[in-house]
């Protein structure tokens, strides 16, 4: 056997590489015959100095360690977390140690954005396909959002469709900084746009409606993904854009809005507006419980179906009026108004004492419930079920409420109450198309006033 710089002998012994042990080989790395010729397993490398010069992109070192006519297919040994865990030996042995998975480094390079040394591996035969540790590399490049390495990857011969260990496919996983520029990569190169995760079933729209990201969105749908795929739920991409949620107060403002976008896109693409998922929830129902108002709108000037239920018997309304306390921060009062002025049921009257008890810190709400009924219907003692700083805050429309219990209501009002009913299912077409002045139909159309009479 030669021993030269370039024999196998000196690069087992150079970079510290072992012959794999075997119960390592189910994760692939046996034996592999291409066109008829049987190559050799990857050699599981402990060398520190190829390590260390791979996680740091030194190309300079690399070069000096990967000369002509070597190789690069390598399997490395990383730390998957950064705890130790317990793990389980022979005899009911256990230990506190390190789990560790396999990875390879086209791998490394690939997550840590190191084009050139990406380049360097590929020709010193590095797999594009080799999936150890259950990932390729391409997975963690597009996952990092390195378009320029997900390039380098797929005109290596990196297969765009592959999926991981989870079942989601490179174009699942196109998201952050990059994630544009690395789904058209993709797409230019055979991705294909409605391929689905293994589990989820989810397409790359519905990953794009969840994470809210219009412009990748926007792309799927100009590439010909479908608008009303399902996942393994019975939810479409319209589903998840409506199931956006923010995390603060702050971030309240910029969420609805790319829900909004999101949605206007995906209805201009054909989406349905009232599909179902198997739990008969519909889009209305998810952006009430989210208490994105304009949305709610944009749904409602769809025509969905105002009243429909979900498998638990609740309405858009129920779901509005059963939100997160978060979803104060979007004025729930502006959801609910929409609703009954489309014709939404109101709430039993029995359970205005629990919606006041939960939605005291949202006057408007109380206000815009309360002008449905033509007189108040409220327990004399559900004064305190408000909060003393509560009504102190809002004391001019607290007093207004609760002098109104079993007291008639104004003939103003009164009226208002007789029209709407009067006008019932076609309410939402009727009331506009009314010869009224301007303040006389928002009156109509359950305006805020801040105070009842």
């Amino acid at each position: 056997m030669p021993r030269g710089r370039n024999s196998p002998h000196h690069w087992r012994h150079h970079l510290g590489c072992f012959p794999l042990a075997p119960t390592c080989r189910t994760w692939g790395t046996q034996s592999r015959s291409t066109g008829g010729i049987s190559l050799p397993s990857p050699l599981l490398c402990r060398d520190m100095a190829l390590q260390n010069a791979l996680y740091t992109g030194n190309l300079v070192r690399l070069q000096e360690l990967f000369p002509p006519h070597s190789t690069a297919d390598l399997l490395l040994e990383s730390r998957r977390d950064a705890e130790p865990r317990w793990i389980s030996h022979q005899r009911g042995l256990w230990s506190l140690t390190y789990e560790e998975e396999l990875t390879t480094p086209l791998h490394v390079a690939a997550s840590r954005g190191h084009t050139e040394v990406l380049r360097l591996l590929l020709r010193r035969r590095a797999r594009p396909d080799s999936a150890p540790g259950g990932r390729t590399a391409l997975h963690e490049a597009v996952a990092a959002g390195h378009a320029a390495c997900v390039h380098v990857l797929l005109v290596a011969g990196a297969d765009p469709n592959i999926p991981d260990q989870d079942g989601k496919r490179p174009l699942h996983l196109c998201r952050g900084p990059g994630a544009l520029e690395c789904a058209e990569l993709l797409l230019r190169f055979g991705a294909r746009v409605d391929g689905r995760s293994e589990e989820e079933e989810e397409t790359p729209l519905h990953v794009a409606a969840q994470l809210g990201h219009v412009e990748l969105a926007d792309l799927l749908l100009r590439r010909g993904a479908c608008p009303d795929a399902r996942d393994a739920k019975g939810w479409t991409p319209l589903l998840a854009a409506c199931d956006v949620c923010y995390q603060s107060s702050t971030d309240a403002e910029a969420t609805t809005s790319r829900c909004l976008q999101l949605c206007h896109l995906l209805l201009s693409a054909g989406a349905d507006a009232d599909a179902a998922d198997q739990d008969k929830q519909r889009p209305l129902h998810l952006a009430c419980r989210r208490g994105h108002a304009a949305v709610v709108e944009l749904l409602l000037s769809c025509g969905v179906s105002t009243n429909a239920m979900d498998y638990g018997g609740h309405t858009a309304l129920h779901c509005a009026l059963q939100g997160p306390p978060t979803a104060l921060a979007q004025n729930p009062e502006h959801v609910v108004r929409a609703l009954l002025n489309h014709g939404a049921v109101r709430v039993w009257p029995g359970a205005l004492p629990k919606v006041l008890e939960r939605w005291c810190t949202s006057p408007r709400t109380i206000e815009v419930l309360m002008n449905t009924y033509s007189f108040m219907q409220l327990p004399e003692e559900a004064m305190g079920l408000v909060p003393p700083e509560t009504l102190q805050k809002h004391q001019r429309f607290y007093s207004s409420l609760f002098a109104l219990v079993r007291q008639p209501r104004s003939l103003q009002h009164l009226s208002r109450c007789a029209l709407r009913s009067h006008l019932a299912a076609c309410l939402p077409h009727a009331l506009p198309r009314l010869p009224l002045p301007p303040p006389l139909l928002r009156y109509l159309q359950l305006d805020f006033e801040d105070v009842l009479y």
